[in-house]
């Protein structure tokens, strides 16, 4: 028997790249905004606040190429260019909505648990940072990582 129940776990690998697709960043934040409708390039820039050019054109991109998303094309000067979801991107958009919608009524729950965990997580209840640096690569503590490494790593533990 498996670990996990009745899951196969090696079998879960394509459900895996589509989950680490739609849980990027900006992804979600487009399907979402892309479910009320077809968007140009600089409405849905506009919309998502914080979104690079660059950033948007890359995720749009690979969103399409998921089959997510439809790019048209209408012949002007210039080019006019529209995104929308497709009839598959339709498909995951309540999810996503329904997902973005229990984050939000769990914010609260969740920045306190968030906080009472930072009170208790000091650096004594972590040890040293030689000692999580060998608890999070299997050294002993002086060996592995680079102590300079460390300190952004044992901020981010004590952030979580």
């Amino acid at each position: 028997m498996l670990p996990s129940g009745d899951h196969d776990i090696e079998g879960c690998a394509p459900a895996r790249d589509v989950i680490s697709r739609i849980g990027e960043r900006w992804s979600m934040l487009i399907i979402i905004v892309l479910g009320d409708g077809s968007l140009r390039f600089n409405a849905l820039k506009h919309t998502i606040n914080g979104i690079s050019q660059r950033m948007l054109s890359l995720t749009l991109k690979n969103l399409e190429r998921d089959g997510l998303v439809a790019r048209t094309v209408t012949p002007s000067v210039p080019p006019r260019v529209d995104y929308q979801l497709t009839t598959l991107g339709l498909s995951l958009w309540k999810p996503v909505r329904e997902l973005g919608q229990w984050a939000i009524a769990n914010y609260e729950q969740i920045e306190q648990a968030r906080s009472g965990f930072d009170k208790i997580a000091t650096p004594a209840r972590l040890g040293s940072e030689a000692q999580l640096d060998a608890s999070l690569d299997g050294s002993r503590p002086g060996q592995g990582r680079d102590p300079l490494q460390t300190r952004p790593m044992l901020r981010a533990v004590r952030r979580s």
